[in-house]
């Protein structure tokens, strides 16, 4: 197993990152960065493998970011498991993790100036945590700034297609803010019973997640239909999830997938190009979220 070297200011980190670059003797070599929040499971692992697969130096980075919690209790209650991390990390190959303190991410308290999602980040689930997205865009944009290669690099960015929404913002921050860096989303995974890993998953009671799993069973009614060039219907599909009685559906809308644009899926309507479903419920007091891309 891979034992990843530790570091904890960005000083650190960028020293760590020049000296593994240099040493791979390419005058331009490729360097992978996957931010996380900790907590990982093989979603995460996931992400760590295909910046394993495409780049000769790879930092994960594991930071609980205050910004994007709108809940005192919810930024309590994220787990934190430094060592099992690590542990995932290294057995994923990931040569260098960032774990910085909340103060030296940001020394002066809550920073005055962050980056804005704009109208984006006011949708699906930004209407649900208002400043969520602004809070995530700022850490990444710190992140990615952090692990920027100081010497000629490739420089890649890996997150979890699961956070469709978070995906698409990130997109625009880096091709509106000219950021040097490729972003490359990592299909989601999926528990045997088809439940899309998450973090959140650990709350989950027996029941709650059988209940839970209708969720991944109305997006896959709709890929089937989507595929097969039958109408979407998506009332249907939203009927199903809403007959589950321990389910609260947040929202459930079929959207462009770079604009997040709805798309019309009544049971009439049929996939004129590609789309994304979304989908968000609460399971008890836990809220999940799962997406799927459509395709005729």
């Amino acid at each position: 197993m891979n034992h990843p070297r530790l570091a904890t200011t960005p000083a650190e980190l960028s020293k760590a990152i020049t000296e593994l670059l240099e040493a791979t003797g390419k005058d331009r070599p490729a360097l992978g960065l996957v931010p996380t929040m900790g907590a990982l499971h093989q979603g995460h692992a996931a992400l760590a493998q295909a910046a394993r697969a495409d780049n000769d130096v790879v930092v994960a980075s594991i930071f609980v970011n205050p910004l994007q919690f709108d809940d005192p209790d919810d930024l309590a209650r994220y787990p934190r498991t430094l060592e099992a991390d690590l542990a995932l990390l290294g057995e994923a190959g990931v040569d260098i993790v960032f774990a910085p303190a909340e103060e030296t991410m940001y020394p002066g308290g809550a920073p005055l100036v962050r980056v804005s999602s704009g109208d984006l980040g006011n949708r699906f689930e930004g209407a649900f945590r208002p400043g969520h997205f602004d809070g995530v865009l700022t850490v990444v944009a710190k992140l990615l700034h952090c692990a920027q290669p100081a010497v000629p690099a490739e420089y890649r960015a890996y997150f979890g297609q699961k956070d469709a929404q978070q995906v698409a913002l990130i997109r625009r921050m880096v091709a509106d803010l000219n950021f040097p860096v490729q972003v490359f989303p990592v299909p989601i995974v999926r528990a045997e019973d088809g439940l899309a890993e998450s973090s959140r998953n650990v709350f989950l009671g027996p029941e709650q997640r059988k209940d839970a799993l209708v969720l991944s069973q109305a997006l896959f009614q709709l890929q089937e239909r989507a595929a097969a060039g039958r109408p979407l219907d998506l009332p249907a599909a939203v009927e199903l999830i809403t007959s589950r009685g321990g389910v609260e559906l947040d929202y459930f809308e079929v959207v462009d997938p770079l604009t997040l644009a709805a798309l019309p899926a009544g049971p009439s309507d049929t996939l004129s190009g590609p789309a994304l479903a979304l989908v968000a419920a609460r399971v008890g007091s836990i809220r999940l979220i799962d997406n799927a891309e459509l395709s005729g």
